[in-house]
């Protein structure tokens, strides 16, 4: 079944059979007057609650005139507790805050995960003055959750990956180009968004790329 046009759509369910890319949702959710920042995940959980009958309104923003003592302080590798504030410290993901995280797991190559990268974002987006470094290592160590990094946008990736782990797929002069094909037909149908064997067969059939299943 082709995807259909989102207003014919009745359901979240029937909603979320479909692959929706993240431009996608902000264009839907804008023109329903819906809060239309953030990743998928966060427009996902917008677009349910529409069909749910509650609409998430877009946030104002305020504009905030900074006190001159609320300036971020720099500070060194050595100087920072667990107690540290994300913002206060000007929080990067970079050498200093490795060599923090390092030293308080004893991983000598420390690296951040996408969850923490997830959180920070969030963190900064919200401006969320409490959120401490003790907290993003809990976040390190799956103790807590704040933020999910959005992996549905890594399907593409592994449908290209398995398709051309397929020794078939040989017999395509540009397999990139025959993977984004056969991805088009799959993101716009309610099948699983995963490469098979099975579907290579319809990649060989067909002619165009609006072919249906």
């Amino acid at each position: 079944m082709i995807r259909p046009e989102f207003d014919e759509i009745k359901s979240f369910e029937e909603f979320s059979k479909y692959y929706w890319y993240r431009e996608e949702l902000i264009k839907i959710c804008r023109s329903l007057g819906l809060k239309y920042d953030g990743g998928k995940i966060e427009l996902n959980k917008v677009i349910q609650s529409y069909f749910a009958g509650v609409k998430i309104l877009p946030q104002k923003k305020i504009r905030k005139k900074k006190a001159r003592d609320e300036r971020i302080v720099t500070i060194s590798a050595s100087g920072l507790t667990l107690s540290t504030g994300v913002i206060e410290c000007g929080f990067t993901f970079g050498n200093r805050f490795r060599d923090f995280f390092a030293s308080q797991t004893g991983l000598q190559n420390f690296k951040f995960n996408a969850d923490m990268v997830a959180t920070v974002k969030k963190v900064k987006e919200s401006c969320d003055t409490s959120f401490t470094l003790g907290d993003l290592l809990e976040i390190y160590n799956g103790k807590k959750t704040y933020a999910k990094y959005d992996r549905s946008a890594l399907q593409w990736n592994k449908f290209v990956k398995d398709f051309c782990a397929d020794q078939a797929t040989v017999v395509f002069s540009e397999r990139l180009k025959a993977a984004a094909r056969l991805w088009k037909i799959v993101r716009e149908s309610d099948k699983p968004k995963v490469y098979s064997h099975e579907l290579l067969g319809l990649l060989l059939r067909c002619n165009d790329t609006d072919a249906e299943f």
